[in-house]
């Protein structure tokens, strides 16, 4: 089996606090929203929580193709998920084995209408241009540090 999805991509991925879910609906559209609760559910697949995304789901419904975004915002780095969606409902047979690793997650304060399951096909990564335009001075932590200053945030025991 092709591992599409990493260590250091699922490690990324649990750090994040949303990811961005891109679909498109029948005109072509383009359509971006947040998810919160979401999960790597192995080397090829992550698996997202419907909470409150019947657009999202209308779309997968017409057009499967989609792309997921992960960012840290202040390394300004992360990874992008081509691939392949699927809206599986309580009603399918599969169901339980996607919405497993979400149900800690969403706890009783999120009710899951379905799985967005997105079969990876391509990652590519996502870098702010200072590292391209820019490799001599640009590093993660100077990067990390002009995010503190721009977002007024102060790190505490190491933590942002």
């Amino acid at each position: 089996m092709e591992v599409i999805l990493n260590s250091s991509h699922k490690a990324m991925a649990e750090r994040s606090v949303l990811c961005w879910l891109a679909t498109a609906d029948e005109s072509g559209q383009p359509n971006v929203s947040p998810k919160e609760v979401f999960a790597v559910a192995d080397d090829k697949h992550i698996v997202v929580a419907n909470i409150a995304s019947p657009g999202s789901a209308k779309n997968i419904h017409i057009n499967a193709k989609v792309c997921l975004s992960f960012i840290d915002v202040f390394a300004q780095k992360g990874f992008k998920v081509f691939g392949v969606a699927s809206d599986v409902t309580p009603e399918a047979a599969e169901y339980f084995r996607w919405v497993e690793p979400l149900r800690m997650m969403a706890g009783d304060r999120f009710p899951i209408h379905s799985v967005f399951v997105v079969r990876a096909t391509a990652v590519e990564p996502i870098i702010a241009p200072s590292y391209r335009l820019y490799p001599s001075e640009t590093t993660e932590a100077s990067q990390v540090q002009a995010a503190l200053r721009t977002y007024g945030v102060r790190e505490v025991g190491g933590n942002v």
